[in-house]
C-alpha cells in the first residue's frame, strides 16, 4: 500500500556543513528519509586524484564523523539514508559505512553503492565539444584528472527497492538525491514528466539544507532571522501528487517562510521553465507557496517535460598553482599604504620574471569584492587595511614567488606592515560537457555491515 505522504529531511547542503542539525532530525522528525548532499562542482575531481594515491580513499573526507553521529537515532527511528559522500569512490565509501555501523553495533544493515558516474574513458574516446568554453575535450590535454556524469535517481530508487537502509552515490544530480526515495515511495512511473518536475521543486528546495531556513538570507534590519548559531535544516511532508510542506524541527533556530522559499527556488536557476535535469526538464513557473503556520509552507505547482537526451558531465583538470599573500596596514593612511605595498610587489613580479596568468592585487576593506573603482574618500578614512596579492602560475615555483615578495615587504615595503600570511595551492578547475545518456551505465553493489 502506497503511503500517504513521505518526511524527507535534508542533512547537509555541502561536505562540511554542520554535523547537529542532521542529528536533530533523525531524532525529532519523524523522518522516512534523511539525505546528505555533499558533493560540490570541483569536490570529486580532488576526490578522483586522492583516489588515485590510494586506492580506499576518494569519499566524503567528513563520511565518518557524519554516519557515526547520525546512524545510532537513524536506525532507532527507521529512517533510511541516501547521500553522495561516495564521491570519486562510493564502494569504498559504503565498506566504511559498513564498519561504522558495526562499532556502532548495528549489524545487518543493508548498504548499497551505485557506481557507474566515472565516464573518462569514455569521454576521451568521443571527445565531445566542452559546453562553458571553446574548443574540444582533447583541447585540456593530459592535464584532464576526472569526468564524471550526472546519474540520475533511477539506480537511488532502484537501491531503495532492493532494501537498501543506506545509498551511497557518486556524482549525481543534487535534486536526483531526494527524487529517488519519492520514485520508490510512491511507485512513480520513470516518464511521468510532471510527477517528477514538481518532486524536484523539492529537491531542489531542500537540497542546500539551511539555505530554505534562513541560512544565507539574513540581513539585519531588512531580512532578521534568530537562532542562526543552531540553525534547524528543513524537512518536507511529500504527497503522492508531488506537493509538500515543508518544515523545521520546533524550537529550531532559523526561520522558514515565503521569502526564504523563494530565494532558494531561484538559487543557481538559468531558466526556471527548463531546469535540465538527468530525470527530468523541469518547470518552476506555476511553483506556488503558501505559509500554514510557524516555519511551515505549503509548496504546490511546478511540472516538467521529457528529460534531456545527453547527460551532463564535470570534468576535472590541472590548471596550474595559486600563490597568495596577505599584508595589514592599520592607522593614518593606512590606505595608501596598503596601496603602494600593492604596487612594490607588482612591480617586483615583473623584475623577477614571474610570469602569471592571471594576477588579482586588492584592499580587503576597500576594493576585494567591490570592483566599482577606488572611492577616494572611503580609502582617505579607512582606519585598517589588508593588501591581498594572489595569482595564478604554470609552475609551484613560480606561485610561491608570490607570496614571498609580500613577505620581503616587511623590510622593503612601507611601515607599519603586520600580519603577513603567505599560500600555494594546486588548482583543480571544472569544464563541462554533453554525453550521451547510454554511455554512462549506472550499477548497484550491495553489502551488509
Amino acid at each position: 500500500m502506497k503511503p500517504p505522504v513521505i518526511r524527507i529531511g535534508a542533512g547537509a547542503g555541502y561536505s562540511g556543513d554542520r554535523i547537529e542539525p542532521a542529528v536533530e532530525l533523525v531524532e525529532k522528525a519523524r523522518l522516512d528519509y534523511l539525505v546528505f548532499e555533499c558533493l560540490a562542482e570541483r569536490t570529486i575531481a580532488m576526490s578522483q586524484a586522492a583516489r588515485r594515491n590510494d586506492p580506499d580513499a576518494g569519499y566524503d573526507p567528513h563520511l565518518y564523523d557524519r554516519m557515526r553521529a547520525v546512524l545510532p537515532a537513524a536506525a532507532r527511528n527507521g529512517v533510511r539514508i541516501v547521500t553522495n559522500m561516495g564521491a570519486a569512490n562510493p564502494r569504498a565509501a559504503a565498506q566504511l559505512v559498513a564498519r561504522i555501523a558495526r562499532e556502532a553495533g548495528l549489524p545487518g544493515l543493508r548498504i548499497a553503492a551505485v557506481l557507474g558516474d566515472d565516464v573518462l574513458e569514455s569521454v576521451l574516446a568521443a571527445d565531445p565539444p566542452l559546453i562553458d568554453r571553446p574548443g574540444r575535450v582533447s583541447d585540456l590535454g593530459d592535464s584532464i584528472v576526472s569526468a564524471n556524469a550526472y546519474l540520475g535517481a533511477e539506480p537511488i530508487a532502484q537501491a531503495l527497492a532492493g532494501g537498501a537502509a543506506i545509498v551511497i552515490t557518486g556524482r549525481v544530480g543534487d535534486p536526483a538525491l531526494f527524487l529517488g526515495p519519492l520514485i520508490h515511495a510512491f511507485q512513480w512511473r520513470a516518464d511521468d514528466w510532471a510527477l517528477l518536475g514538481r518532486a524536484t521543486v523539492i529537491g531542489h528546495l531542500l537540497e542546500c539544507a539551511g539555505q530554505l531556513t534562513g541560512g544565507y538570507f539574513a540581513d539585519p534590519g531588512i531580512k532578521d532571522v534568530s537562532g542562526l548559531a543552531r540553525l534547524g535544516f528543513p524537512f518536507a511532508e511529500v504527497s503522492a501528487d508531488g506537493s509538500a510542506v515543508l518544515g523545521k524541527v520546533a524550537g529550531s533556530g532559523g526561520k522558514l517562510s515565503v521569502a526564504t522559499c523563494k530565494e532558494q527556488l531561484l538559487y543557481e536557476i538559468l531558466d526556471p521553465a527548463a531546469y535540465l535535469q538527468p530525470d527530468v526538464t523541469a518547470d518552476f513557473t506555476d511553483v506556488h507557496f503558501e505559509e500554514i503556520g510557524p516555519d511551515r509552507v505549503a509548496v504546490s505547482g511546478g511540472g516538467g517535460r521529457r528529460r534531456p537526451a545527453m547527460l551532463k558531465v564535470s570534468i576535472g583538470y590541472g590548471d596550474g598553482f595559486i600563490g597568495e599573500g596577505q599584508i595589514s596596514y592599520a592607522g593614518p593612511g593606512a590606505a595608501a599604504r596598503g596601496r603602494l605595498a600593492l604596487e612594490i610587489v607588482r612591480e617586483r613580479l615583473a623584475l623577477t620574471g614571474v610570469e602569471t596568468q592571471e594576477l588579482s592585487l586588492s584592499l580587503i576593506g576597500i576594493d576585494a569584492v567591490d570592483r566599482r573603482g577606488a572611492d577616494p574618500a572611503a580609502e582617505a578614512g579607512a582606519r585598517e587595511v589588508r593588501a591581498r596579492v594572489a595569482g595564478r602560475t604554470r609552475s609551484l615555483r613560480a606561485a610561491k614567488r608570490i607570496g614571498a615578495e609580500v613577505e620581503t615587504l616587511y623590510t622593503n615595503g612601507p611601515f607599519g606592515g603586520g600580519g603577513v600570511t603567505r599560500s600555494v595551492r594546486e588548482v583543480t578547475a571544472v569544464a563541462s560537457a554533453l554525453l550521451p545518456r547510454e554511455l554512462a551505465r549506472p550499477s548497484i553493489t550491495f553489502g551488509e555491515a
